[in-house]
């Protein structure tokens, strides 16, 4: 893979989020066997955790939207290396349970492979979110 191909596969999946294109849509930028990643505490928030596959997308994407309000997105910068994307950025979202805010830096590391996404990691402070959530 290429730096610019890694960089418009990044920014497909941004502007699909963005859209709000249907999970299904945005989860065939990934691989089937997709490896996920979202490092913490995964007793609170289904998305956290390690899952494999493109239904992992799609459920992350169908969960947040029941789950969180967005309130604030910044994408910083996107950079890109032969094999990877990562999304640097700042999320503020407000769980819709409790009505508890969030503020948070992330990265979003995606690894390509054959014009797929085979790996997503999202490094952000998972515990606080996770906290928020909690009744």
């Amino acid at each position: 893979m290429s730096e610019q191909k890694n960089l418009e596969i990044a920014n497909q999946f941004l502007a699909k989020l963005g859209a709000g294109a249907p999970p299904e849509e945005i989860a065939e930028l990934f691989s089937a066997d997709l490896d996920w990643h979202i490092p913490g505490d995964d007793g609170v928030l289904p998305w956290i955790g390690h899952k494999s596959g493109r239904i992992a997308v799609a459920d992350f994407i169908r969960d947040t939207g029941e789950m969180i309000e967005r309130l604030g997105l910044e994408i910083h910068e996107v950079l890109a290396s032969d094999d990877r994307a990562i999304i640097f950025g700042e999320l503020a979202t407000r769980t819709k349970n409790t009505g508890k805010t969030i503020d948070t830096a992330f990265a979003i590391v995606l690894t390509v492979s054959d014009d797929e996404i085979i790996r997503f990691l999202m490094l952000e402070d998972s515990f606080a979110v996770a906290a928020a959530a909690r009744s």
